[in-house]
């Protein structure tokens, strides 16, 4: 079984981007990098500000669904649980100091 992981993207409004992948480093990469056009290019959602790690690529999208249903104030609360400054999680998924 695949591992999963769940992330949020923002820029500094907030706007926010849910999504799900297999390969956390890599997906964030792209956004940052805008190599596929999408919301993300669009909207310059550069930062990683969130992200879980769960067992399976299934429960992922479970839980992706889950965060993607919660209004605004859910998710920002959320996310201020981990990153109440909203900093660039990036550095920390590829192992680098801050």
């Amino acid at each position: 079984m695949k591992q999963g992981f769940v992330y949020v993207m923002a820029n500094s409004r907030p706007t926010l981007y849910t999504g799900v992948t297999s390969n956390l480093v890599k997906r964030v990469y792209e956004h940052k990098n805008n190599t596929k056009k999408g919301f993300t290019s669009k909207y310059r959602l550069h930062k990683l500000v969130y992200f879980e790690i769960c067992e399976t690529i299934e429960s992922a999208i479970i839980r992706e669904k889950q965060i993607k249903d919660m209004n605004r104030v859910n998710k920002l609360r959320m996310i201020a649980l981990l990153n109440p400054t909203l900093k660039d999680l990036y550095n920390l998924i590829l192992g680098k100091p801050e």
